[in-house]
């Protein structure tokens, strides 16, 4: 039997820092850049940061659990892959906040019950926006999908451009990371999961 991953919660502790101290910190930053964060052009960018970041990082603030909690049974015994492609996110690496572009391909076999198909693409954007590594954040779409739906096996897979290598260290534009997580009958059965890799071609 394929063992279920629980999601660990994100920490949610009361010590966040307020929004003046976010916006505080913004206008250090500006400084050391060497701009002067009281000029015309620069004097509402740390309100600007601090909302803007607000979205960029609004999937702490919501359960993936909750989101896949909705499901169907009425499908008359359907019982073939569901494939979702090409959904593009927009997240930033942990390491260095950049910008993290891509698209995922998420897949279940489902087993009695299905899932609305928009909720397949906001456990995309909830992990996505979250500060994250690529492999984490694959892990953690197929891992929640396998945990709330028990489907017969679930596959993800995502491409994305790293900005914190396309446009800056080793400045190699035009590349993408490839990462996939298959479990249940994606990983089991190699006629599956060709299936859907050949749908994602």
């Amino acid at each position: 039997m394929q063992k279920k991953h629980k999601e660990t919660s994100v920490d949610q502790s009361d010590d966040r820092p307020s929004r003046s101290e976010v916006e505080a910190a913004v206008r250090t930053m500006l400084r050391w850049t060497g701009d002067n964060p009281d000029r015309d052009g620069l004097r509402d960018t740390p309100k600007r940061v601090t909302k803007a970041f607000e979205e960029y990082f609004r999937g702490y603030n919501e359960d993936p659990e909750q989101i896949l909690s909705t499901t169907f049974e009425e499908t008359e015994g359907y019982d073939e892959m569901i494939v979702l492609r090409g959904i593009r996110f927009e997240s930033h690496c942990e390491h260095h906040m950049a910008p993290i572009i891509g698209r995922a391909w998420v897949a279940y076999i489902p087993n009695g019950r299905v899932v609305g198909i928009s909720k397949l693409a906001r456990i995309v954007e909830v992990y996505a926006k979250r500060l994250q590594i690529q492999e984490k954040m694959t892990a953690q779409i197929a891992n929640a999908i396998d945990t709330v739906l028990q489907p017969q096996g679930v596959g993800v897979l995502l491409k994305a451009e790293h900005f914190c290598m396309t446009a800056r260290g080793i400045m190699k534009p035009g590349t993408d990371l490839v990462t996939s997580r298959m479990l249940g009958v994606f990983r089991d059965s190699p006629v599956t999961r060709q299936e859907f890799l050949s749908i994602i071609e």
